[in-house]
């Protein structure tokens, strides 16, 4: 049986009439609910943050060691921790003012070639990467896939052919033979085009639309490109850059064969040449080499922090 609610007209059953506790929510203490939502917080997001510490443990654990090092006036690895014990900065001053071990200007030598080789390759790869993005043409696609087949393989792979080549050449023009900084880069440059992929999905992001507007106001393609379109791609170019900086920064292999004259070395290959020919064991001095290199890369961080991660994710999906 079922009665009117005379004041709302609604009808209402009996089971409506009984004791209202009966249908009430169950009560849940205020700590129990901030458990639930630290265990479901935990098994979404939390567990990220534990993964992103213990990596960051990991990778950091090296640096501090390594620092730890060059700070110990011993100069022996085997008696240094993570934390220093004694701070010296004996072994950076040994490091440059030792006449055998010219570290500054090894890190001049590596300063000029990284740039040179940062600018010639974006120049090379944003240009690639605008005509097979914009343009049409046969062998486009045949291009596109040896240049990725290409990149599967190690630049040293060919390090024996390269060292008999610039061997030839520096008979014939000894400016860009072994032992200069001019023929290194063009070893270098070799992979200038090594990015031309990554730029390529930038450019596939920008609307053609754009394009057609600028070409039918008067503007010819190079003004386009260059007043357009680049300014466009700054985060991906920035990318693109430090990777080929870094790149550059820890380059070994070919350094080692291509430049083995002692004022004509690198960071990379200098201090190992020192540690390689001192008996005393002192690894101070090669802990100190090894801090200074990254330096210019940690300040270029957080100037291209914020193109970093728009040129990595803008290039992602096609828009």
């Amino acid at each position: 049986m079922t009665q009117v609610n005379p004041q709302a007209g609604q009808v209402v059953s009996p089971s409506d009439l009984a004791d209202p506790a009966q249908h009430a929510e169950p009560f849940e203490h205020p700590r129990g609910r901030s458990k639930v939502r630290r265990g479901r917080w935990f098994k979404e997001v939390g567990w990220r943050h534990l993964v992103g510490i213990i990596a960051i443990i990991y990778a950091i654990i090296p640096i501090l060691y390594t620092l730890s090092a060059s700070l110990n006036p011993v100069g022996s690895v085997s008696g240094s921790s993570i934390l220093p014990q004694t701070i010296s900065v004996d072994n950076y001053v040994a490091l440059f003012t030792d006449p055998e071990r010219p570290f500054a200007r090894w890190f001049l030598n590596t300063l000029i070639v990284a740039v040179a080789v940062v600018i010639a390759s974006i120049f090379c790869s944003a240009l690639a990467a605008y005509a097979f993005s914009r343009f049409r043409f046969k062998g486009r696609r045949g291009s596109l896939l040896t240049l990725l087949l290409i990149q599967m393989f190690p630049q040293f792979l060919a390090a024996a052919a390269l060292f008999l080549l610039f061997t030839q050449i520096g008979e014939v023009m000894p400016a860009i033979g072994l032992d200069t900084l001019a023929g290194y880069i063009i070893v270098l440059l070799g992979g200038a085009l090594g990015q031309v992929w990554l730029i390529k999905g930038f450019f596939d992001s920008i609307p053609r639309e754009l394009d057609e507007a600028a070409l039918m106001d008067g503007a010819t393609h190079t003004q386009l490109y260059f007043k357009i379109i680049l300014p466009l791609v700054t985060p991906i170019l920035a990318v693109t850059g430090l990777l080929s900086f870094i790149g550059v920064l820890g380059e070994f292999i070919l350094a080692s064969l291509f430049l083995r004259d002692n004022e004509i070395k690198t960071p990379a290959v200098g201090p190992y040449g020192l540690l390689d020919a001192d008996r005393t064991n002192n690894r101070g001095i090669f802990a100190a080499a090894a801090v200074l290199p990254p330096i210019p890369v940690i300040l270029l961080l957080p100037y291209l922090q914020k193109f970093i991660v728009g040129g990595i994710t803008a290039g992602s999906v096609k828009g």
